[in-house]
């Protein structure tokens, strides 16, 4: 009788646990939404090469000014 007992049991423990997982399924939360990619970084073109355009004329303007003092 014992082993009977057992059986029982266990059937009711297969069922109950089919039913408690079965209702654990259902529609998934759908994900967030991607963020939109990164603006591009700072673009390096013309504005630079004036920037270092400029820089060598002062440079020089300044070697040339202390040398004109130092005659």
């Amino acid at each position: 009788m014992m082993i009977q007992n057992k059986r029982i049991f266990a059937s009711i423990l297969f069922v109950l646990i089919s039913f408690v997982s079965s209702a654990q399924g259902g529609d998934p939360i759908p994900p967030p939404p991607l963020p939109p990619p990164p603006p591009p970084g700072f673009p390096i073109d013309g504005g630079v090469l004036a920037v270092l355009f400029m820089a060598l004329c002062y440079g020089s303007m300044k070697y040339y000014s202390k040398i004109k003092l130092q005659d």
